[in-house]
């Protein structure tokens, strides 16, 4: 049986995915250690796998950072140039103590310092998206931060897309700089493009979303394995509350409000303005609003507010679910088969949102226009439209035929017979 890393950076949508490859890996015999934020090792220990520290050191409960990092239009650099790039040495040097006689890591976005560290160690490397934004194909073109418009012209070829592409590689490629020198000081190459072409591992590449969101496409890597969401059932340690059981089972199905983990950290107005649009509509409601955090002002009789509920739990419940666009809470969403209203952040939440809109279940609102007054009317017309709901219970069958965890699980054993 193998030791295996498993290596990630980021908010509980892309820890989420690690912990249910660790526990079906852990199923069949092998041993997996969580490589990642040092905010995450109590999670990590109660579920029984060793911890690994991995910096830079994040503190998600500093409002300003997280209102930078989350920011629709400086968000993406803050998290690379600031946080990410200063970092590299430390990131190289965590990620190298936690695979000392590790079999393999498997290692998500933003670990720039993996390639370099499977070159000079030999360990295998697999890697992993979590969402189609990162595959970056032009056969199915993405929509990026504060560019909603390039949704307008998705019917342009493919080779029109790859060159726009090119123009926008060279437009963030300063940012990347340092990886280039960090590399020089390993004795590696530097001509190495750590986000568009060298960040996926050659032995295996895992694409753990679903074909809802972006069937498999021409131009991803010949390594590439789709398998499905990876879903992290947090109900199995995290039970309902029983306040939150108690509403779901006194009434009709309610509008859930929730804005993940990481941009519940910034949530401006939003909570507040959703109370006054539930009252407008004349419906019940969860607001999930984020652990140390203050619920929402104005909460009447058929309204209830938490700071944590397993999504799994209450997600199917809900008549629709407003959220923000992260591909973890996008994937709760459509298992549960429900329809979503989305008022995207940032990074991959605009094309999360575009994609799900496409599918026909769901309605967007950008963050600068979220008020009672359009999230009331976008929620009246979903709400009285049965097309949402009907294609969101289609959209569920695909996402419970897909194989997830076992086929990733699977594709981690095959690669290392290889």
């Amino acid at each position: 049986m193998a030791r295996i890393v498993l290596s990630t950076i980021g908010s509980l949508g892309d820890l989420h995915p690690k912990l249910a490859l660790a526990i079906d890996l852990r199923r069949r015999g092998h041993t997996c250690v969580i490589n990642t934020l040092e905010l995450y090792r109590e999670k990590v220990a109660e579920l029984g796998f060793e911890f690994a520290p991995l910096r830079p050191e994040v503190n998600e409960a500093d409002p300003e950072l997280m209102a930078r990092a989350m920011d629709a239009r400086s968000g993406p650099e803050v998290v690379i140039r600031e946080l990410m790039m200063p970092a590299l040495r430390e990131s190289y040097d965590d990620l190298s103590a936690a695979t000392v006689g590790a079999d393999a890591m498997v290692t998500g976005e933003l670990l720039y310092v993996a390639p370099s560290l499977a070159a000079k160690s030999g360990i295998p490397w697999i890697s992993v998206s979590l969402q189609p934004l990162s595959m970056f194909s032009a056969y199915d073109p993405n929509i990026y931060p504060t560019a909603e418009m390039l949704g307008y012209i998705r019917f342009m070829p493919a080779a029109f897309h790859a060159r726009l592409f090119e123009f926008m590689k060279q437009y963030v490629s300063h940012w990347f700089e340092p990886v280039a020198e960090f590399r020089r000081g390993l004795d590696l190459p530097d001509y190495h493009d750590p986000v568009f072409r060298d960040k996926y591992s050659p032995l295996l590449h895992l694409a753990m979303f679903s074909r809802v969101l972006s069937p498999p496409q021409p131009d991803w890597p010949p390594s590439t394995v789709q398998t499905g969401f990876c879903f992290y059932d947090q109900s199995e340690n995290s039970p309902l509350p029983t306040e939150v059981g108690a509403f779901l089972d006194s009434g009709d199905a309610p509008i859930v409000f929730t804005l993940g983990s990481a941009a519940s950290m910034d949530p401006g107005e939003f909570f507040n303005e959703s109370v006054i649009a539930a009252k407008q509509l004349g419906r019940r409601a969860i607001f999930i609003y984020g652990r140390e955090m203050e619920p929402p002002r104005g909460l009447t009789g058929d309204m209830i507010a938490v700071d944590y509920a397993p999504y799994s739990l209450v997600f199917p419940r809900a008549a629709v679910v407003v959220h923000q666009g992260g591909v973890g809470t996008t994937g709760q969403v459509l298992r549960a088969g429900v329809p979503h209203l989305i008022m995207p952040y940032s990074h991959d939440q605009p094309d999360n949102a575009a994609r799900c809109r496409r599918a026909g279940v769901a309605e967007v609102i950008s963050r600068d226009s979220y008020t009672a007054r359009t999230s009331t009317a976008q929620l009246k017309m979903i709400l009285s439209r049965p097309s949402y709901s009907a294609r969101a219970r289609d959209l569920k069958k695909i996402i419970d035929s897909e194989p997830g965890t076992s086929l990733a699980c699977d594709a981690v054993e095959d690669a290392l017979r290889r």
